[in-house]
C-alpha cells in the first residue's frame, strides 16, 4: 500500500464544503490487488490522459465519464484514485447522498459547484460515489429521499456532461454504485457514462488491501 496520502486542495465556495478535493491522492493500482483485467482497461484509459494531444491527433479520446459497479466492498473507490494518482491529476470526490436535500435548488447548485471546482483544476477527475442516490431512474424508487430535488440534481449531472465537448473537457467524470440496473437510462447513454466496468469480489489479499485504505 502507498505511504503518500494526498495533499487536499481547498475548494473556494462556502457551498463546496461537501466536496473532498485532493491534489494528488497517492493512490496507484499496485495498491489494487487481484482482477487484472480491470486494470487493464483503466490504465488504457490514464495513458490516454497523460498523452492527449498524441491521442487526440489520432483521434482516439478518453471517455467522458466511467462507471464502476459492483457490490460494496469491491474497491471502486480505491480505483477512482488510482485512476487520478496514475494519471497525475487532482481529485474531486462527493457523495450521491450530498446532494439529496429537502430544499429547493440545493442539489442542482452542488452539482454546479463540483463540476465548477474540477473546471478550475483542469485536467482534472470528478469521483461520486453512491451515484445511484441522486441517479436513480426516474419514476423509480426514492432512494434517499428527496424526489424532485434529487431529479433536478440529476438533471444538472445531465447538463453537466453534455457541456463537455469529447475534445477539450480535460475532466473525467467517475461515478460508483451497486446496482447498475437503478440507474437513469439518460447516464447510461453514449456520450454520458461511455465506460461501465464491473468491479466483483477482489480475492483475499485484494480484500485486505482495501480495508488498508
Amino acid at each position: 500500500m502507498s505511504s503518500s496520502w494526498g495533499t487536499r486542495i481547498v475548494v473556494n465556495s462556502m457551498r463546496a464544503k461537501f466536496i473532498s478535493a485532493e491534489e494528488t491522492t497517492g493512490i496507484s493500482f499496485d495498491d489494487f490487488t487481484g482482477q487484472e483485467y480491470i486494470k487493464r482497461e483503466l490504465k488504457e484509459i490514464v495513458r490516454i490522459l497523460k498523452n492527449d494531444e498524441e491521442f487526440q491527433d489520432k483521434w482516439i479520446y478518453s471517455p467522458k465519464g466511467v462507471l464502476l459497479h459492483g457490490p460494496p466492498g469491491t474497491g471502486k473507490t480505491l480505483l477512482a484514485k488510482a485512476i487520478a494518482g496514475e494519471a497525475g491529476l487532482p481529485f474531486f470526490a462527493a457523495n450521491g447522498t450530498d446532494f439529496v436535500e429537502m430544499f429547493v435548488g440545493v442539489a442542482a447548485s452542488r452539482v454546479k459547484d463540483l463540476f465548477a471546482s474540477a473546471r478550475s483544476f483542469a485536467p482534472s477527475i470528478i469521483f461520486i460515489d453512491e451515484i445511484d442516490a441522486i441517479g436513480s431512474k426516474r419514476g423509480g424508487p426514492d432512494i434517499g429521499g428527496g424526489g424532485a430535488e434529487r431529479e433536478q440534481g440529476l438533471l444538472q449531472i445531465l447538463t453537466e456532461l453534455d457541456g463537455f465537448k469529447v475534445s477539450t473537457s480535460q475532466v473525467l467524470v467517475i461515478g460508483a454504485m451497486n446496482r447498475l440496473d437503478i440507474l437513469d437510462p439518460a447516464l447510461l447513454r453514449n456520450g454520458c457514462f461511455d465506460k461501465i466496468i464491473r468491479v466483483g469480489l477482489p480475492s483475499k489479499d485484494g480484500r485486505f488491501a482495501i480495508l488498508k485504505l
